[in-house]
């Protein structure tokens, strides 16, 4: 039981050690005795004296102030303290990770104090060298913000109490449950626990079963346990779906004359076969002067989506669609996503366009921007685009056509065949798409000559059955029909920044969302240079020569056993990208403006666009900058949350899919990463990692290299290094884990390289270094892209 008293009084104590450590900051200069103190603040009784002499040391013990040799006290101007993010990497150890800091902080886990994985915490930098070594390391001495409030994992429920062992793989603890708290779960059940009391010292955390998600392994309770445990909605409140169900369907004759109108005008998507909601189309027309009008449309989200209400306060909260192996929790209410603002074949719809003249040589000469309503021919999945650039097909034939949902109070077209029981013939539109792939071609060779990246990363894809168990994996591949589709939303991504920006030339400049990427960091660049040597590859470290050496590597692992993890690590090598109101550009894309405009459906920051870019059509003055960043900030957050519950679900899959292979099956892998645990081996086919431990290692004991990147046999010196090609074994698939251990069968030559032994020490696997080696970043990198995959910016 709570006691008000107590509350009361530790209130009291905070607020007399605050005034008292202020007092301190405003006197730096001067050193104070307990009785100067007393004095400086009219101290007479005895009780009072006292409680002033325990807070003193209080604000000593937490590293506040610094009591000298003569018991003075004096507040602390010289020990560094920074305020940074829990990264805990390791059982044994973790980063604080500061912001505009260069490095990380190395923390041991007996010095995070409380402190778990994704807290906000205040640390105590030691001086370089204190501790023997020449990295940064603190201690954590203030727990600012707790990084969550709930945790997902599995129950184990005994006779008089329950444990739960999360699912996050960075909390080491499992959190005590007492049998008063357990509520309706069964044992094996995945769930949602809060937590009552943090760990303290010898202490476990511990929690309160809110919410059962299911029986753990099944494949629906795994993925909704992966969106709470990064805190992702799984359903809509009742509330918002109300508000979505409440909006019209019929587009009024008085909108439509609002807008320019492209219902004429031969229209198509290009989509996914698996895609329901359809944000973007594309228009053609030739032009008598030998040029093109192509018209970028995309779906006119915020003419439904309107400020302050219900609607865009959940839009904001979530900023973007999840996208699962098996699902996509979706930004907005399906009443928009895959109805109102989804661009269907056959229906007129509301859309907001970048329409421009191109010349035959991919020049852009002429451009517009506005609201439109338009009316698509047809909706092309890629393959189908494909087989049209590849040739094959002259028509196709539809399904049977549904009715439309969306009427117009106005005649319907001539030519448009609203509704019918026969099955119809479409048209390939084989010109227009001939002419666009041509154009794109160019566009992207343009790009490409100015400096921008080519990142082709591996997208892993699954078969999966009814029930969602993995039959297969395989790797998407992506053709001329996908980069057509690309590149023309980078144009008008592009075309909408510069817009904007250009738009006033003299300060304040208007202000806008931008989608910015710095240049990547050197010391990143050099250790992906280091590790593509080890495959044979040569890259450039100079800023001027980094587009040109990552092209000509990302076309020469194409195919090769090596690709997905050196295009994953040139990723990951480069800066994350992220929205912001500052104008810095992109460099990845080699663009000095650039924008999200063309998602709407699934991107918050593209309905910001929308907003902003139809304020200064309409001749609207600057906006102010600070609660736009503000939720540019936002946005850039819940991507990289959802970037990460996408990862995880993906690596579910992967070890659910290993876990059904054949017992003993020999497999082809080629070692990701090296640490001082183990080393990490990624296995080709189906570009699972799993992880071979160093206790597993039983021909030698092996040092851990950290400044090569390997660990070598005291004995045999036999040396194990990022890039050696293994055969491995599957040991052990940790479902509840999402890890994989594996055990090693053989190599290809790579890991019998020969070194000099070292003196064999005191235990069985000796690291130089306690740091591991870098798989690439630790963080998660952003993830760009307009289909499915969301790996390319658009």
């Amino acid at each position: 039981m709570i006691n008000p008293k107590q509350i009361k009084e530790q209130t009291f104590r905070d607020r007399i050690k605050g005034e008292i450590l202020e007092f301190f900051r405003l006197n730096e200069d001067t050193a104070w005795s307990l009785n100067q103190v007393h004095k400086a603040f009219s101290v007479r009784d005895r009780s009072t004296k006292t409680l002033y002499g325990e807070l003193l040391e209080d604000l000593h013990k937490n590293k506040k102030i610094i009591r000298q040799q003569n018991g003075s006290y004096i507040i602390d101007t010289v020990t560094q303290f920074v305020v940074g993010r829990v990264d805990h990497v390791n059982a044994r150890f973790a980063f604080i990770v500061v912001e505009d800091r260069e490095d990380d902080i190395w923390v041991n886990t007996r010095e995070l104090n409380g402190a778990v994985d994704g807290d906000t915490v205040k640390v105590l930098v030691f001086p370089k060298g204190k501790k023997g070594t020449t990295r940064a390391e603190g201690e954590v001495v203030e727990i600012i913000e707790r990084g969550r409030k709930e945790l997902v994992g599995t129950i184990e429920i005994l006779p008089n109490y329950a444990f739960v062992t999360p699912d996050a793989k960075k909390i080491f603890q499992d959190v005590f449950v007492s049998k008063y708290d357990i509520g309706d779960a069964q044992n094996g059940d995945k769930v949602i626990i809060k937590i009552m009391s943090w760990a303290e010292k010898e202490r476990k955390m511990e929690g309160q079963v809110i919410e059962v998600l299911g029986k753990a392994g099944e494949n629906n309770t795994e993925m909704h346990a992966i969106l709470a445990e990064f805190g992702l909605p799984i359903n809509f409140p009742k509330a918002i779906e109300d508000e979505a169900e409440a909006i019209p369907v019929k587009i009024s004759a008085t909108e439509i004359k609002k807008r320019r109108d492209f219902r004429e005008t031969t229209t198509f998507t290009i989509d996914p076969a698996d895609a329901k909601d359809f944000d973007d189309a594309l228009s053609f027309t030739f032009l008598e002067n030998g040029n093109y009008e192509i018209g970028v449309h995309i779906a006119d989200v915020t003419h439904y989506v309107l400020p302050e209400t219900n609607l865009e306060a959940e839009a904001f909260k979530r900023a973007t669609s999840v996208y699962l192996v098996d699902r996509v929790v979706p930004m907005l209410p399906e009443k928009l996503s895959n109805g109102l603002c989804s661009l269907r074949p056959n229906e007129d719809k509301l859309t907001f366009s970048a329409v421009f003249e191109i010349t035959p040589e991919a020049k852009v000469v002429g451009e517009w921007f506005g609201r439109t309503v338009i009316h698509s021919d047809r909706r092309f999945t890629y393959e189908e685009a494909q087989e049209v650039l590849d040739g094959e097909v002259v028509n196709a034939k539809t399904e049977e056509v549904q009715p439309t949902e969306i009427v117009a109070e106005e005649p319907k077209k001539k030519g448009r065949k609203k509704k019918t029981d026969e099955v119809a013939i479409l048209p390939n539109f084989s010109k227009e798409l001939l002419t666009l792939n041509e154009l794109a071609h160019k566009l992207r060779d343009e790009r490409f000559a100015k400096g921008a990246v080519n990142f082709e990363t591996v997208e892993v894809k699954f078969n999966l059955d009814e029930n969602g168990k993995p039959l297969g994996i395989y790797q998407k591949i992506r053709k001329d029909s996908h980069k057509l589709i690309e590149e023309f939303m980078l144009l008008a991504n592009k075309k909408v920044a510069e817009y904007v920006f250009n738009l006033r030339k003299t300060e304040p400049r208007n202000t806008m969302v931008y989608r910015t990427h710095d240049a990547p960091d050197p010391e990143k660049l050099k250790n992906f240079s280091t590790f593509a040597k080890r495959f044979g590859y040569n890259v450039q470290t100079e800023v001027s020569q980094i587009s040109t050496s990552f092209n000509a590597l990302m076309h020469d692992v194409e195919g090769k056993p090596e690709q997905n993890i050196l295009e994953n690590l040139a990723v990951r090598t480069m800066s994350k990208a992220k929205y912001s109101t500052d104008p810095v550009g992109h460099f990845g894309l080699a663009f000095p403006f650039y924008s999200h405009f063309t998602s709407p459906i699934r991107r918050y920051p593209d309905m910001m666009a929308h907003r902003m870019l139809q304020h200064y059509l309409d001749g609207g003055q600057p906006l102010e900058r600070a609660p736009w960043e503000a939720r540019c900030k936002h946005s850039s957050e819940m991507e990289k949350m959802a970037a990460e519950a996408e990862r995880a679900s993906i690596k579910y899959k992967q070890v659910e899919y290993m876990s059904l292979m054949e017992e003993g099956k020999v497999w082809e892998g080629i070692i990701s990463g090296v640490t001082e645990f183990g080393i990490f081996v990624e296995i080709t086919e189906t570009a699972s990692e799993g992880l071979i431990r160093m206790n597993d290692l039983k021909d030698d004991f092996y040092d851990y290299d950290r400044d090569n990147y390997r660990i070598v046999g005291q004995r045999n010196g036999r040396v194990f290094t990022f890039g050696d090609k293994l055969q491995v074994k599957v040991k052990e698939c940790n479902l509840g884990r999402r890890s994989m251990d594996l055990t090693l069968v053989g190599n290809d030559g790579d890991g019998k390289r020969k070194t000099k032994p070292s003196h064999r020490g005191d235990s069985r696997h000796k690291s130089k270094s306690s740091k591991s080696a870098p798989r690439g970043d630790r963080r998660s990198k952003g993830s760009e892209g307009r289909d499915r995959s969301k790996k390319r910016d658009r």
